[in-house]
């Protein structure tokens, strides 16, 4: 079977390492109970699209997906990156299910399917910079033959990527009607800020053009902000 071994890897990926072992169990056990329809809610928005985007890639982009499921990390300032977006996640996920058995907060229904609209909406965000930029990878490297990406939602943002996993993430804690994990996951902005920036130093010194692209593109994550 063409790419069979992609197909496992990413199979293994989704369903043992990401589902059954990290966020199902550190949501339901913090929760103390199965019976919770925010976290189900929560698991359902978030990986039928990943399910679906994956098979999307194999069939349609198989080396983009190959990309996607490489975690090995070069650049000693981004492992930093990541593991503190692990211990926050983590902790955000834990204080969502400790919230939902102990009731401290709750938010109105409208609110979390609002929510639950505007995940996908981050999730579509995803596929279009998916499908505009076919250099993306999880970790910061420059590929051979990577061009700088100026048009689209690229001649807005300098981060597009970035900005979808960040309407993704503050939309995940009011999926899972936390207040207090919404106020945690604050602590993220700092840590995609550290990111970009140590992003940027390494794509100007190793991509042709992008010093330029940035003088034309001046804002990073968000148009007109920042």
């Amino acid at each position: 079977m063409k790419n069979a071994s992609l197909l496992k890897s990413g199979l293994i990926r989704f369903f043992a390492g990401v589902v059954l072992v990290l966020l199902g169990g550190i949501l339901f056990l913090s929760a103390g109970t199965f019976s919770w329809f925010n976290g189900w809610l929560f698991l359902g928005v978030l990986f039928i699209p990943m399910l679906g985007a994956g098979i999307v890639m194999y069939f349609k982009a198989p080396d983009l997906l190959r990309s996607r499921l490489s975690m090995k990390e070069t650049e000693d300032e981004q492992k930093q990156v990541i593991g503190f977006s692990g211990l926050l996640f983590i902790a955000v996920f834990v204080l969502a299910g400790l919230n939902e058995r102990f009731h401290w907060t709750s938010l109105p229904k409208g609110l979390v399917y609002a929510s639950v609209v505007l995940f996908l909406l981050g999730y579509l965000l995803f596929a279009e910079v998916l499908r505009e930029n076919r250099y993306l990878s999880r970790v910061v490297e420059v590929q051979e033959g990577q061009q700088v990406v100026d048009t689209g939602l690229y001649g807005i943002v300098r981060h597009p990527m970035y900005l979808a996993t960040v309407i993704l993430f503050f939309s995940m804690p009011l999926i899972l009607n936390s207040w207090p994990s919404f106020v945690l996951m604050l602590g993220y902005l700092p840590i995609i800020a550290k990111r970009i920036r140590n992003e940027e130093a390494v794509l100007e010194e190793q991509l042709p053009g992008y010093r330029e692209y940035k003088k034309k593109v001046t804002c990073r994550l968000i148009p007109f902000v920042w």
